[in-house]
């Protein structure tokens, strides 16, 4: 059974006067320890599926099993619990809090988990730390970081739950490109020596190129889920030709 089950989903939003379909009969299973990559135009549906994946939002219709449990029909709590079990996320803008230091940002998501002591909290931030090269920056404060110093505490923070899937959105966007880079080598390291499960949302095609598997997605649509890169960038280059096209 595949780690994630998608199937025949729609997300339907009611604006009133206007129902806008951000997702159409979306169908795709990832498996434990792979690394996919989710590319397309601005309002393809990237972040809905993000969002849906993710479990922060539910679909309107359709399956989602995670691991064998159906998403659609659990209650918001449910889904919490869910997202604190099984999902770790990183997102472009590192969302740290300013006046705590690396160490206390990363033991965050640890004071949402029952059951687990102030002792074991340090310890596990600590490891965590250490696990992305910043043993050296637990007393550290976001300001007394770096760019890339600072995504690398994001994602010692995503992973301090001990999540099966990490999610990234947009997680190198406010990265020069080397230090981009470092960040998706980290990302893949995590990944392989961890049999950790990646799905990142990428605007980059350096990003995109490093993963396992790319998904191609348009008007709410998956239209290419492949391991050949370069088939899915032909994908992506027809969908951006043709909505061209419609705009002339």
């Amino acid at each position: 059974m595949a780690l994630i089950e998608l199937k025949s989903v729609r997300k339907v939003y009611d604006l009133g006067e206007v129902q806008v379909e951000a997702l159409r009969d979306a169908t795709l299973n990832i498996e434990r320890g792979e690394y996919v990559a989710l590319i397309g135009p601005s309002g393809s549906g990237k972040s809905t599926l993000m969002n849906t994946l993710g479990c922060l939002d539910r679909p309107t219709e359709g399956s989602y099993l995670l691991d064998g449990e159906e998403v659609v029909t659990m209650t918001k709590d449910q889904r919490a619990s869910l997202r604190n079990r099984y999902l770790g996320f990183v997102f472009q803008n590192f969302n740290l809090l300013a006046r705590t230091t690396a160490l206390e940002n990363v033991e965050l998501p640890l004071l949402y988990t029952k059951g687990v002591p102030s002792r074991e909290r340090h310890q596990r931030a600590r490891e965590a730390l250490e696990s992305v090269g910043l043993g050296d920056r637990l007393d550290h404060h976001p300001s007394q970081l770096s760019g890339g110093q600072q995504q690398r505490v994001a994602i010692a923070r995503a992973l301090v739950n001990r999540p099966s899937i990490l999610m990234g959105d947009e997680p190198t966007g406010n990265l020069d490109s080397s230090t981009s880079r470092e960040v998706i080598k980290l990302i893949r390291q995590l990944n392989r020596e961890n049999n950790l499960t990646v799905i990142i949302v990428t605007h980059d095609q350096n990003v995109a190129r490093n993963a396992d598997r790319t998904i191609v997605l348009h008007d709410g649509a998956v239209v290419a889920d492949t391991t050949d890169f370069q088939v899915a960038i032909e994908s992506l280059q027809a969908v951006e030709e043709a909505e061209l096209a419609e705009t002339e």
